[in-house]
This record gives structure tokens, sequence and C-alpha cells, in this order.
């Protein structure tokens, strides 16, 4: 993880943090109102059971007036009814709107993800982004259902019971509240180390979220070449930075409570010895003393809530500040969305293409070819000539640095990159399925796609046999990225999908690299069949796949350095011929 992502403010106070958050609650203001009124019923009525007793003690119990004593339980029952209903309202209701707030943060944080271009994820592991997904946004539901509304009823609480403490007698309120100042002090200290600690718990979960996702993605790896002692070493580590981190936390509790329970005690014993005095000089009735007996546990108690409010509230800001991050992030593909015509021709242009994936760092120099509709080129060359970065492009999974690409006369930039997604059709080599059945990984859940068609579509490409043949045919389910399934099936469904969606130019990225001779003759006669009348543009290795192309182009370090058909490049005896040789001779 980056500095930047380290060094968030964590300001528990950031009134700009805080409104922008809020604004989430706009569609359920009237929630959000209940919520808070009830907080502010719940902070008064608190405060009245203390006077509740008071009087009885003083005119009930001490003068002997039975009657009077069943009627003043009566209330103070109720009384306590009244407090237990309020509050199971104001927690539900709070914790509903909270709820409500980070489906929609989530939704536009996924949003917001799907639309980042390729470059953000090549620099951002993908367990931070899942951190910010899930963990950040529970977090930041805590701001609503224990934070900022808790907080508001708690010093409202605080304010009501010592008017009420100087209402009943002011020296005793100036007795029981001496050691206040040094418990301000005390948590003013704890809210600048917690502030800290919280930072570093956000940011050690992440980095454990994001190497756990990796290594278990990579399980494969890791057990091949023997390496679990090393990667479970490097867990450990990461995974005792995030338990310091969270024993920072426990450390400032531990110390923080404490001192507010002797300094409570400290506040109880200066009440007793001072208040018994004036008890015994006739200057404080009995139930005076005992209300303030209750009142400075009310004062107390809510100063330690606050502090895990404020610990609550903490760790949402923290949170809605690294998710705002996300939510700020400008990495999406932009495009006028001026051309949407019903369907594109496949004329492909590229002029002087120059593109870099980091700075100058020069992948494609000077690139130029024209495809027309319906043609076929096969572009080849070196692991690293640049052959896949010409789809990327292409796709708009990158955006080029110099030069222009054109599809039909127009810039691609000008195309609506969601329009121009389904008009150019992606075949990777590493074909991703999801933990789904097969009907759903082809569809990809589009609803005006039925059963039918994709059977049609699975009997074109010549894969309807092997799904037939499997458990639930196409309901079976492949489970995570399609692992059930051989790597051709895979390339076959991918085919499928490809096919059914129909685009005008098909890219098919090292289709046959992995697979074996007769699974290859199979993917070959799909891939002719997926590719006729349309502009394709298939990128290989076996130049036996691609021989019957219109195009050739040979790539060399980034540049085009040949560009023909099969027969006019062998006779040029270039670096086509070479890569022929190596293959065939």
């Amino acid at each position: 993880m980056s500095e930047k992502e380290k060094s968030v403010s964590g300001n528990a106070f950031d009134l700009k943090l805080l409104l922008r958050i809020l604004r989430y609650s706009k569609p359920y203001r009237g929630v959000f109102f209940l919520a808070a009124m009830l907080v502010l019923v719940a902070a008064v009525l608190a405060p009245l059971r203390p006077w509740l007793i008071q009087y009885t003690l003083d005119e009930t119990i001490i003068i002997a007036r039975p009657n009077m004593l069943k009627f003043m339980t009566m209330i103070i029952i109720g009384m306590l009814v009244l407090e237990a209903v309020v509050q199971f309202a104001q927690t539900y209701f709070a914790n509903w709107l909270g709820q409500s707030v980070i489906r929609d943060l989530r939704v536009d944080v996924f949003r917001k993800i799907t639309n980042f271009r390729l470059k953000y994820f090549d620099q951002t592991p993908i367990g931070t982004l899942i951190t910010r997904a899930v963990n950040d946004l529970e977090t930041i539901a805590d701001i609503f259902s224990e934070g900022i509304l808790i907080i508001i009823g708690e010093i409202i609480k605080l304010i009501v019971v010592i008017i009420a403490m100087l209402i009943i007698d002011w020296r005793l309120t100036l007795i029981c509240i001496i050691p206040i100042p040094i418990l301000l002090w005390a948590t003013n200290v704890f809210k600048n180390y917690i502030k800290l600690a919280f930072q570093d718990v956000r940011t050690e979960v992440s980095k454990l979220n994001a190497f756990v996702q990796e290594h278990i993605t990579g399980m494969f790896i890791v057990q091949i070449f023997n390496r679990e002692k090393q990667e479970l070493d490097k867990f450990k580590t990461i995974n005792a930075r995030h338990r310091d981190a969270h024993l920072r936390t426990v450390f400032a509790n531990s110390i923080f409570f404490p001192v507010v329970e002797v300094l409570s005690a400290m506040s109880l014993a200066l009440l007793i010895w001072w208040g018994s005095r004036q008890v015994m000089a006739g200057q404080v009735q009995y139930g005076d003393l005992v209300a303030f007996l209750l009142y400075i546990y009310m004062i107390f108690r809510p100063i330690r809530q606050l502090a895990d409010r404020f610990n609550t509230l903490q760790m949402g800001m923290v949170a809605s500040e690294r998710v705002f991050r996300v939510l700020d992030t400008e990495a999406q593909i932009n495009g006028s969305g001026a051309n949407l015509t019903p369907k594109i021709n496949g004329n492909i242009s590229f002029e002087n293409v120059w593109f870099a994936y980091n700075d100058e760092d020069w992948v494609l120099r000077n690139v130029s070819f024209k495809v027309n509709a319906g043609q076929r080129i096969a572009i080849v060359g070196a692991t690293g000539a640049g052959k896949s970065s010409i789809i990327n492009l292409l796709s708009r999974f990158y955006e080029y640095n110099k030069g222009s690409i054109e599809i039909d006369g127009t810039n691609l930039r000008d195309f609506d990159p969601s329009y121009l997604s389904r008009q150019v059709g992606v075949v990777l080599q590493d074909v991703f399925l999801f933990s789904d059945s097969i009907i759903n990984n082809i569809t990809l859940n589009n609803p005006n796609i039925d059963r039918e068609r994709v059977i049609e579509a699975a009997k074109a490409i010549g894969a309807h046999q092997f799904i037939e043949r499997l458990p639930g045919t196409y309901d079976y389910d492949v489970k995570e990225r399609g692992g059930v399934l051989s790597v051709g099936q895979r390339q076959m469904l991918a085919f499928i999908r490809a096919y059914i969606y129909n685009p005008a130019v098909l890219v098919l990225d090292e289709a046959t690299s992995s697979v074996d001779t007769e699974t290859e003759t199979m993917i070959q006669a799909a891939i002719d069949k997926i590719t006729a009348g349309r502009t394709s543009i298939i990128i290989a290795h076996r130049l036996a796949t691609i021989q019957h192309a219109d195009i050739i182009m040979v790539m060399d370090q980034g540049q085009v350095v040949e560009t023909g058909n099969h027969q006019e490049l062998l006779q040029r005896d270039g670096a086509y011929r070479k890569l022929y040789d190596l293959q065939f001779v």
C-alpha cells in the first residue's frame, strides 16, 4: 500500500467528510429524523428517573405515605418500560438507516470499480478493494447506528443531568464535578492516541486482506514451488502487525476506562463525604443525596460511552475517507457517447500509435495498420512484442498516448465505452468463468438471451456435445473460475459467449496456445465459424492457426516490421520466415 493510502487524516470531527456521509441518508430523511428524535427523547427520559426516586424517597417513604408510594412505584415502572420501548425503536431505526446507507454506498463503490481502467487494477491490490467494498463500508454503517446520533444523545443527556443537579443543589453539583477537568484532559489524550491507532488498524486490515486474497488465488503456484513455509512466514509477519495494531487500541482502552472508573469513584467519595455531613446537618434531604448518587453514574457512564462512541466514529471516519478516496479516483474510461449507431461495420485504423503502461517506457512505437470490415488480421511476434497491447487499446482497457485509433472513420475516444464493449468482443487466452452455471456464464445473466438461443449457439460452435455430457448439462456449476472444466472446455464456452453477443469486431488472444492438438482442431473449427463475416483480430504463437488470415502483421519490440499474407511473407524471407522455420523446419 502506498504512503498516500496510509496518510489519511482520520479526523473524527471532519465536518466536511461527515456531511458527505450524511448526504447518503437524504433518501431516508424521515427515518433519520425519527431516529434523531428518539435519541433526544431517550436523553431526556433517563435523567427523570433519579428525580422520581428522590421525590418518592422524600415524599412517600420518609413521611410514610403508602398509597402515594404505590402510585410513584407504578410511575417509575412505566418510565422504565417507556425507556425500553424508546431504546428499542431508536436502536432499530438507527441500524436500519446505517444498513440502507451502506447499501447505496456499496452500489456506488462497485459501480465505480467496474468502470475503472485496467491500469488502476495493475496498481491496486484486489484485497485492498475488497476491504473498501466490504469491511470499510460496514464500519461506516456504525456511524449511524452507534456513532453520531448516540454521541449527540449522550451529550444532551449530560447537559440535562447537570442542569437537573444544579436545580436540586448547586453545592452538591460542584463537589461532584471536581474530577471532570481531569477526565476531559484524559479524554483528549485518549482521542489523539486512538486516532493514530485506528489508522494503523485499517491499514493492516487492508494489507492482510490483500495478502490472503492473492495467495489463495495463487495457491497453485505456492504449492508447485513448495513455498508453503516461506509464504506462511510472510503471513505470520503481516498477521502480527495486524495484531499489534489492534493491541494499541486495546492498550489505550485499557488505560482510559480504568481512569474513568477511578475518577467516578473519586466523585462518588467526595459526594458521600460532603453530602452525608450536609444530611446530618439537615441542610440536604436524603432523597437529594440518593438522586446525586444516581446522577454521578449518569455523568460518568455517558462520558465513558462517549469514548466508545468516539472509537466507533473514529473508525467510521477513517473508513469513509478511504471509501471516498476510491469514489473520487479519476480512472474511468471516458467517451463522448456521440457515436451510438446501431451497428459498426468494423473498419479499423491505427495511425502512428504510441503507448506506454508507465511514463515513456514505450510498449508500442509508431504503430500503423488498417483492417477493412470483414477481414481477418493475425498479429504474431515474440513475447513482449506488443501484440496484446493492441487489443487492450482497441478494447479501451487502456488509453493510448499518441496517434489515432479509428473505427469506421470515428475516433475511438468518441465512442461511448459501454457501446464499444458491445461491439468489440474479446476471447482471452485465460478464460475467466464465474462460480455459476454454464448457461449463466455464457449469457452473463442477460435476460434477453434465452436458453434455446444458447443451445443453438453451442451447436454452431461445436460445444453442445461436451456440455450435454456434463451432470446438469447447461445448468452445471463450473465452480470458482471454472476450475472443474479443462482449458479447452473453458475456451469453447468463451467462444459461445462471444458468438451469442454477435460483436462487429472479434479479438482472439492466444486462443489455442494452451490446448492439445485434438482440442486445437476443435477450437480452430470454432474460430472459423465465429470469425466468418466479421472483422477479426487474431493473436497467435502457433502460425498454423493463422495461415489463412487476410493480413498477417509481424511485430517486434513494439513496432510493425512486416505486413502481408502468409505466402507473401514467406517469400520475403524476413522476420515471419524466421518464425515459421522455428516452428515447422
